[in-house]
């Protein structure tokens, strides 16, 4: 249950600071790479659906959350992810699933992979983590970047 509050504590927060509604789907591992179960918590019927999470291995969760929230009555469904690892079966799940887009970040290379995914799109954190870098090299505070990204 610890992992359900800090989920619902940083996607409160994150909902918050867009004004935006939320949904929160609670996953139980049995293992890496495993969910036992999923349970959606919250309305989607009729919204934009958009998935957050900080990495996506084979993407097996990731799609079955998509199923989950079309079945619930998402109209599209978006992911948005720290890693994009994309091993194994990865892409061809992606390229099958229900997805508009899947946006990652640039912290591993996508190049190969958006050739053989269209769905793929990358953001460029590069300026973002030079920033938090200088930032701890000169003692300031890094938390400032919550709320004053650079552009």
């Amino acid at each position: 249950m610890y992992t359900l509050q800090i989920s619902l504590y940083r996607v409160t927060s994150i909902a918050d600071r867009l004004n935006v509604d939320f949904a929160l789907i609670h996953k139980e591992r049995k293992k890496a790479n495993e969910v036992d179960r999923m349970v959606l918590v919250g309305d989607v019927k009729d919204r934009v659906a958009i998935l957050v999470d900080d990495m996506a291995d084979t993407c097996g969760t990731i799609c079955h959350a998509a199923d989950k929230l079309l079945s619930a009555g998402a109209t599209k469904v978006y992911a948005i992810l720290t890693h994009g690892i994309f091993s194994g079966p990865a892409i061809s799940r992606i390229n099958n699933a229900c997805f508009e887009a899947v946006v990652v970040t640039n912290t591993i290379p996508q190049e190969d992979k958006m050739k053989h995914c269209p769905k793929i799109q990358v953001i460029d954190i590069s300026m973002i983590l030079a920033e938090a870098i200088r930032r701890t090299h000169n003692g300031e505070s890094v938390s400032y970047l919550f709320s004053h990204v650079p552009l």
